[in-house]
């Protein structure tokens, strides 16, 4: 960078600095959006050719924060993500100049013919996009072994924490890695089973994976109707509470969303003391041999912590841990929700429904079946029409499963608010459409993030962001990965 005041802040500042930190020196004059759009277009190319979270940028960004500036000036800000750079994950519809592609070859020329809802609400609420992260190519439900992070069209992103030594965490890989490295304030992430969640763990982040329904899931490149959401990744829990709120509501293109939603007033989420008289379940049963020394290790000292805050903790059981999961619900409505979505691309893309993904694939094989496609082969094998019993039958197993004998059974039957989780939590609460908040909680001697996961029933996002919160502001365990700190000359001797 050759400005030596943006490029002062941008080495000395900018790394892990917040929604609130980038908001004052806004409203002091000190800084525009158009100054960190700058800088974090900077960052990306110093640090992102080791990491390759970032697919594409948006060329109409510096417009775009120039113009939000300007309305600062005129009129005061919309809100906390004025001027705030953001991620989108490359499975969310822009109608910009941006493509959306869920990573693969053959959509790599899709531009969206209108914004999803989420984009259009961070429009709305002054965000500037920043640009698109790679992913785990359609969201990791394309081949069986599938690495973390890759995808045909972007690679494989890198955890910036050990790059080739750590998993990235999937399919929301470059969100995650993205934002942990300090090339965006904050980045949205969609899950399924695990997406949000697990690369926030897995890079120091704070995730949040709604409730199905809080969030729209209209123009977003689809896995399970049951189970897509959107969500938050960002490196503390208050600007992921920012960019929840952003995106946030009620959509009547998405009938999930038009029920009663839950408020999160400040004053309440952000209690350092939100821990005191919490009741917690410990879910250690569902873990036992599955984590390493550290992790377990890790995960008991977190249990401690929260103990001293004040929090009253039980040892759960939950029914649940012992079902017998299959994936034949995603593979049925993967189908028929792909096909739906392919069907509504501009008439230029020739790619309409999941048949011609595979051909396409087929034709392209050197470029685009490094792990095969076996998983989009068993879904395009159903009929798309949702009516096998089959699957009708995996679908009422899993919801009752997941909720009565899963998170609700466990709050009711041990009488706590809930449930603690070591990692980045379990595929209970995604079967159940559940919302869950990931926490960093310690890095093991190698230096691999570890977090921790609060999960609670349907629309509880209120309380689980609280308990997130105090235990976030007692322990601030977040440290950038050096990676992302050092100097442009240190990362070209490590690149």
């Amino acid at each position: 960078m050759n400005n030596p005041r943006l490029k002062i802040l941008m080495e000395e500042w900018l790394p892990e600095a917040t929604i609130d930190d980038m908001q004052a020196k806004m409203e002091s004059g000190e800084l525009t959006s158009h100054d960190l759009v700058l800088m974090y277009q900077a960052r990306i190319a110093a640090f992102d050719e080791v990491i390759h979270s970032v697919l594409e940028l948006n060329p109409d960004a510096l417009h775009i924060a120039a113009a939000l500036d300007s309305e600062r000036k005129l009129k005061g800000t919309r809100g906390a993500l004025h001027g705030i750079p953001v991620l989108l994950k490359d499975n969310i519809d822009t109608h910009d100049k941006m493509h959306t592609s869920a990573g693969s070859l053959a959509l790599k020329d899709s531009i969206a013919s209108k914004d999803s809802c989420v984009a259009a609400k961070l429009r709305e609420a002054g965000a500037v996009i920043l640009g698109k992260t790679n992913m785990t190519e359609w969201a990791n439900f394309m081949a069986n072994g599938m690495k973390s992070g890759y995808s045909s069209r972007g690679g494989q992103v890198l955890n910036p924490y050990g790059p080739e030594k750590f998993d990235v965490g999937g399919s929301s890989a470059g969100s995650g890695a993205s934002v942990a490295a300090n090339l965006a304030a904050i980045a949205v992430g969609t899950e399924t089973d695990g997406s949000i969640l697990n690369p926030a763990s897995q890079n120091s982040l704070v995730g949040i994976k709604p409730t199905v329904g809080l969030v729209s899931r209209r123009g977003i490149i689809p896995i399970a109707h049951t189970q897509d959401t959107a969500g938050p990744m960002a490196r503390t829990v208050k600007d992921a509470v920012y960019l929840l709120e952003a995106i946030a509501g009620q959509d009547p293109g998405d009938p999930a969303t038009m029920k009663a939603l839950p408020e999160f007033p400040h004053n309440d989420l952000f209690d350092k003391k939100g821990l005191k008289g919490a009741k917690i379940g410990i879910a250690r049963e569902e873990y036992i041999g599955k984590l390493s020394e550290d992790q377990e290790h890790i995960f008991q000292k977190a249990v401690d912590r929260l103990e001293e805050l004040g929090a009253e903790l039980a040892e759960v059981a939950i029914p649940a841990s012992k079902a017998n999961w299959g994936y034949k619900v995603l593979s049925y409505e993967f189908k028929a929700d792909l096909n739906a979505y392919l069907s509504g691309l501009a008439p230029t893309i020739p790619i309409r429904t999941l048949a011609d993904v595979i051909a396409f694939n087929y034709q392209h094989g050197e470029k685009t079946l490094k792990y095969g496609q076996e998983i989009l082969l068993e879904s395009e094998a159903t009929s798309g029409t949702l009516t096998e019993a089959a699957y009708l039958n995996e679908l009422e197993y899993n919801l009752y499963m997941s909720r009565e004998q899963g998170v609700d059974y466990v709050l009711e039957e041990y009488g706590v608010d809930a449930i603690l989780f070591p990692m980045d939590g379990s595929t209970i609460p995604s079967r159940a459409g559940y919302p869950s908040v990931t926490v960093p909680a310690g890095y093991t001697s190698e230096g691999e993030p570890v977090g921790i996961t609060f999960t609670g029933t349907s629309f509880s996002e209120p309380l689980l962001i609280k308990l997130a919160y105090a235990y976030e502001q007692a322990t601030m365990i977040r440290r950038a990965p050096e990676l992302g700190i050092n100097t442009e000359e240190k990362i070209h001797t490590t690149s």
